[in-house]
């Protein structure tokens, strides 16, 4: 055998009639929590919330309205347009007429789909999204010029005002666009693509701030 091997011990336990590693899996955020401020513009990643889709099912709508009232203190929004609520720091996304996305602060971060589940009851098929994608949010001044390079949505306040959202694409990434603040829009993009998005992200204000 030779003599630059070396061996790791690994410690076991006992499930069942067999044994498996004595390792605990670790949640980690998509860009590990990145944060960087470039001119007068910050980019972040938001590791705190969750994402659900909730597709409501034919003859639901009123009961799914009054369940996301009572359970996120939310109205419905239209599509293209967010909604917030009371608890839980939700937001809700019109994705399409029969689909909404959900964002909050769980009150178990390993367990948001059952939470949405147990709020809406019957009202609404819920899907965990938030593994799905990574979530970055860019603030400051400068945020909108940075995104036009990048961004085909027409971003000015009269057609895309605050509490906007929609479906697009960047660097031929998909995205969604949610405008939460006079200077602030929160941009979801498939987490498999992430390191990608951010780059191309960070690009672009790089370039306005020169």
């Amino acid at each position: 055998m030779s003599a630059s091997r070396s061996f790791r011990r690994i410690s076991t336990i006992r499930t069942g009639n067999c044994f498996v590693p004595d390792r605990q899996l670790m949640a980690r955020a998509a860009l590990d929590g990145h944060e960087r401020t470039i001119g007068t513009v910050a980019v972040a990643e938001v590791t705190d919330l969750a994402l659900v889709s909730a597709a409501v099912p034919r003859g639901s709508d009123e009961a799914f309205a009054a369940a996301l009232a009572r359970g996120f203190g939310a109205a419905r929004p239209a599509t293209g347009d967010s909604t917030v609520g009371d608890r839980c720091a939700a937001r809700v996304l019109g994705m399409q007429p029969d689909q909404v996305f959900i964002l909050f602060v769980p009150p178990d971060p390993d367990r948001p789909a059952e939470t949405v589940s147990a709020t809406l009851e019957s009202a609404a098929y819920v899907t965990d999204q938030s593994d799905s994608w990574a979530m970055l949010r860019m603030t400051g001044a400068g945020v909108r010029t940075a995104l036009e390079r990048i961004c085909p949505l027409d971003l000015d306040d009269r057609v895309f005002p605050q509490d906007r959202v929609a479906r697009t694409a960047m660097e031929h990434l998909s995205v969604i666009v949610l405008r939460d603040g006079a200077d602030s829009f929160l941009l979801m993009s498939p987490r498999s693509s992430a390191r990608s998005f951010r780059h191309a992200v960070e690009l672009s204000v790089e370039h306005v701030s020169e």
